[in-house]
C-alpha cells in the first residue's frame, strides 16, 4: 500500500475518533441538566388554592371554620365548579371541552348554576352553609353538595333532624324592640283574654292573663333573613320563624288562636336549659272564673275576685 494512502487512512481514523469523543461529550453534557430542568419545570407549575373539606362531612352539617381548608391544586386541573381564592388565575377551558354535542340542556343548566356559585371567594362566605350530600375529607367543595343561606331549600337543610319550622307574627313591641336576631333564643309568651262573672248577675268583665307557653326556642329567621349582617344590631320584621318540636308546633298553633304572642329574648348565658313547652298554660289557668257568692238578707250576690 502506498504511503500516501496509509497517511490518509490514519488521518480519517483519528478524525472519526475525535468526532466520536466530541459527540459523546455533547451528549453527556446535555443529559446532565435534564433532570434538574424537569424538576424546575414541575416546581414552577402554577398552583391555585381550592376550598376543600377538612374532614368528612355528613348531610345536615352546618359548616364552621374548622370544616373547611385551602388546598394547593394545579391551576390547569382546576374544574370550573371548584371554589378558589382568586389569587392564581385559572386557565379557561377550551370551547370544545365546555360545549359539546353530547351536552343536554339539563347538564348545561346544572353546570351554569354550579359555575355561578363557584369561582373566587373567601372561606367566610361559606361558613354557615349546610351540607346537602356527603363530602369526604380533602374533596373540593362544590355547589350541588352544599346549601348557602338564601338558596332554595336552605331552611329545610338548616333545621335540626326531627325539628319543625313555624312562623308567628311579630311587631317591634312584641319582638323586644327588634333586638331579636336570627340564632337568638327566646321564650314565647301568650297573653289571653278571659271573661269572669261580674258583680251584677249576667254581666261580665274582661280580664287578661299572661304566661310562657314555650321556652328557650331558637329563632331561625326574621322575615326571610336567616343571618343578621355583621354591623346589624337590630332587625325589624313582621314574622319570626321558630324551630320547635312537632308537638310544640301544635301547641304554638293553638296559642296563636287563643291570644297575642310575644317573644322574650334570653341571655346567651341562659340558653343551656330545657327547650319546649312549659307546664303552665294560660288558658287552662284562667278558664275557671274566680268569683264568690255572697248572701245578703237572703238575696244571693256574685262578686268577682280580682
Amino acid at each position: 500500500m502506498k504511503p500516501a494512502r496509509i497517511v490518509v487512512i490514519c488521518i480519517a481514523a483519528v478524525s472519526a475518533i475525535g468526532l466520536a469523543l466530541v459527540v459523546r461529550a455533547m451528549g453527556s453534557s446535555s443529559n446532565e441538566p435534564a433532570a434538574p430542568a424537569a424538576a424546575a419545570q414541575v416546581e414552577t407549575r402554577p398552583m391555585a388554592k381550592v376550598l376543600v373539606a377538612a374532614k368528612d362531612l355528613e348531610p345536615g352539617k352546618r359548616l364552621v371554620e374548622g370544616d373547611l381548608a385551602w388546598k394547593d391544586w394545579p391551576a390547569d386541573e382546576v374544574n370550573p365548579v371548584f371554589i378558589t381564592d382568586g389569587a392564581t388565575p385559572v386557565p379557561a377551558k377550551p370551547a370544545a371541552e365546555t360545549t359539546t354535542e353530547k351536552a343536554s340542556n339539563a347538564v348545561e343548566s346544572v353546570a351554569k348554576a354550579a359555575t355561578d356559585m363557584a369561582g373566587p371567594g373567601a372561606k367566610s362566605d361559606y361558613i354557615g352553609s349546610v351540607v346537602r350530600e356527603p363530602i369526604l375529607a380533602g374533596e373540593p367543595i362544590v355547589a350541588r353538595k352544599i346549601v348557602r343561606a338564601g338558596d332554595s331549600g336552605y331552611m329545610a337543610a338548616y333545621l335540626e333532624p326531627g325539628m319543625r319550622a313555624m312562623a308567628i307574627g311579630v311587631t317591634v313591641e312584641s319582638a323586644a324592640g327588634g333586638f331579636i336576631l336570627p340564632g337568638d333564643r327566646v321564650d314565647v309568651v301568650l297573653t289571653a283574654e278571659t271573661n269572669r262573672n261580674g258583680a251584677v248577675e249576667g254581666a261580665t268583665s274582661s280580664k287578661f292573663a299572661s304566661g310562657v307557653v314555650l321556652q328557650n326556642i331558637k329563632v331561625l329567621a326574621i322575615d326571610q333573613s336567616t343571618r343578621a349582617g355583621d354591623d346589624e344590631q337590630a332587625v325589624v320584621g313582621a314574622t319570626a320563624t321558630l324551630e320547635v318540636q312537632p308537638q310544640d308546633a301544635v301547641l304554638l298553633a293553638q296559642a296563636k288562636s287563643e291570644g297575642e304572642l310575644s317573644l322574650s329574648l334570653r341571655s346567651y348565658a341562659d340558653t343551656a336549659g330545657p327547650s319546649g313547652a312549659t307546664r303552665r298554660r294560660v288558658a287552662a289557668a284562667a278558664a275557671q272564673p274566680k268569683a264568690v257568692r255572697i248572701y245578703r238578707g237572703g238575696a244571693p250576690e256574685v262578686v268577682a275576685v280580682p
